[in-house]
């Protein structure tokens, strides 16, 4: 699903929150409790408006490309002139390490 998708799906929910809210007030009251939760309903409907506002409105923007990294070997000789500063490397076959 894209993100206008997903926002729209949650103005529905929210919507429909709303509403059982306004059916809960009628037949519970006005309230504190009913009115902390009319209040909350308010702040989500404000919050949802804002993420719909800072939403990218195009397609999502493209990430870096991915580079593959085979799982082959790597050729040896692209290590004969470095230093092995490693434990246990494969070079030093004749020595032990500290």
């Amino acid at each position: 699903m894209s993100l206008q998708d997903e926002l729209t799906a949650a103005q529905r929910c929210l919507d429909d929150l709303i509403r059982t809210v306004g059916r809960l007030e009628e037949q519970v009251g006005h309230g504190l409790d009913i009115r902390r939760v009319r209040t909350d309903t308010d702040h989500l409907r404000e919050s949802l408006a804002l993420l719909r506002a800072a939403a990218p409105s195009g397609p999502a923007a493209a990430g870096p490309d991915l580079v593959t990294i085979p799982d082959t070997p790597y050729d040896t000789s692209l290590w004969t002139d470095s230093d092995d500063e490693g434990l246990g490397s494969t070079r030093s076959r004749g020595r032990r390490t500290p």
